[in-house]
């Protein structure tokens, strides 16, 4: 068996043994949550993490168009892709650890002899660096950590996405709400205006008191204070949305729907193992406690010897114009190994630190479980209860309607008080204030359970 049969041979084994790993087999912990939601949900259609946004929203053509913008755009989407490229490179890193380094070198020195002349030698070859022979799974502990940590940021991305679909839609819903509010409120203004006009005619003919026509007045002016702040909370929607898309969007900018113009689907909830653990967010926190349970193999491994092997291959000669004609060739191997006896206990409380590290990503997992889980619940109960508080508040505002016309009626013929009139206006004007923001809050209920049914992100995205 001649010597490069053998070295041969012994790189083999070597690759063959570096299968060992000291990695915990990994065992996804049981999801610490009920194993059904308390509130029913839709039974029947595509599950919200197979629903693409497009289709969730299909009923709006302008909220898509700014739902596409910002995802072409948000700085903060553009930096969850970036940490995605880094982590990728991380990533490579780790992988290449796990194969030698090969190179050329080209050396020539000059030294002085006994006999007062010089010798001269030059060599040129191939050279493997020190190279980490991975018998106890060390590197590919790390290179596994490398891995997950690059899914988790990926799952990360994906639940940046999420969020920020829900979040550009639930703003678009808040402007749509506001703009319905300003024309509720400029409306009423008007109704105030003249009611105003009038009992000022009245007061200064002497045909009412003064008290009624400070209070018409008081009227008057809550409203306007009213349209101003709409008028300002509409422009903090347009900033909103102009930070949300990364793009300007024009102080001009409307919606042209109603709270009750908006229609989206209703989507099923399924069972809680099924559905949360599709979730991005609950993904990336599997993905950190997978990374968690390889670094405790990379702690172990620290605990066995470090094989490395440098080795080379060239020619030698004493005349730079024979290296490569006349030259002796020849190689070098030199194994080496490094077997920890002494470390003040580096390595024991390294592996400490490991084995806490992952029980606190399990802490996390559970954690992001449970959010999850809530998140879900708390939409299936506004699913639940607010179809009925709108059509209660809507027979509110038929109520207040109705009340408002008769007092009109009654004060018009002297048998009530003004008093009773402004009130009858004011409980209209607060039950139809209140009818639009039931109808909004309904409307991002139903984007708060598609979102937290893990909606808004699909493999075609």
């Amino acid at each position: 068996m001649n010597s490069s049969f053998r070295l041969s041979l012994a790189a083999a084994a070597a690759i063959a043994l570096a299968g060992c790993s000291m990695m915990p087999r990994y065992e996804r912990p049981e999801a610490p949550v009920p194993g059904a939601f308390p509130y029913p949900a839709a039974q029947e259609g595509p599950a919200a993490a197979d629903l693409d946004w497009q289709q969730f929203f299909a009923a709006d053509a302008s909220l898509r168009g700014l739902i596409a913008t910002a995802l072409r755009s948000n700085r903060d989407l553009r930096i969850a892709i970036l940490n995605i490229e880094q982590a990728r490179a991380q990533y490579d890193i780790r992988r290449a650890d796990r194969f030698p380094t090969v190179g050329l070198q080209a050396n020539g020195s000059r030294v002085p002899t006994t006999s007062g002349g010089t010798a001269t030698s030059y060599s040129a070859g191939i050279a493997f660096s020190a190279w980490e022979i991975d018998f106890f799974g060390r590197i590919a502990s790390l290179s596994e950590v490398a891995l997950a940590q690059f899914l988790a940021t990926g799952e990360g991305r994906k639940a940046a996405q999420v969020s920020l679909v829900a979040t550009v839609a639930n703003t678009w819903l808040n402007l749509a709400a506001d703009e319905e509010l300003l024309v509720l409120t400029r409306q009423t203004l008007s109704t105030r205006e003249e009611s105003l006009r009038l009992t000022k005619l009245r007061f200064e003919n002497g045909a009412s008191s003064e008290i009624d026509f400070r209070q018409a007045e008081s009227l008057y002016e809550s409203a306007r204070v009213t349209l101003a702040q709409l008028q300002r909370q509409r422009a903090l929607d347009i900033n909103t949305l102009a930070l949300l898309v990364g793009e300007a969007v024009p102080a001009t900018l409307e919606t042209g729907v109603t709270t009750a113009d908006v229609r989206l689907p209703d989507v099923p909830a399924g069972l809680p193992s099924e559905v949360l653990v599709r979730r991005p967010d609950v993904r990336q926190a599997e993905q950190q406690l997978v990374a968690a349970n390889a670094n405790i193999g990379a702690a172990r491994a620290a605990f066995f010897p470090r094989i490395s092997l440098t080795a080379g291959v060239g020619t030698a000669s004493s005349d730079l114009n024979g290296l490569f004609s006349g030259g002796a060739w020849g190689y070098t191997v030199a194994p080496a190994l490094l077997q920890p006896i002494f470390d003040a206990g580096r390595n024991r409380a390294g592996l400490a630190s490991a084995q806490v590290g992952r029980d606190i990503a399990v802490a996390q997992y559970e954690r992001a479980i449970q959010s999850a889980f809530r998140e879900v619940a708390d939409a299936l109960a506004g699913r639940a209860t607010y179809g009925d508080q709108v059509g209660a508040q809507a027979r509110l505002v038929e109520a207040e309607a109705v009340r408002y016309r008769l007092a009109r009626l009654r004060y018009e013929n002297g048998v009530s008080s003004f008093l009773d009139l402004l009130d009858a206006q004011r409980s209209l004007f607060a039950a139809q204030q209140a009818l639009v923001l039931t109808r909004l809050a309904r409307l991002q209920n139903q984007v708060l359970l598609y979102r937290s049914l893990g909606g808004g992100w699909t493999e075609s995205n």
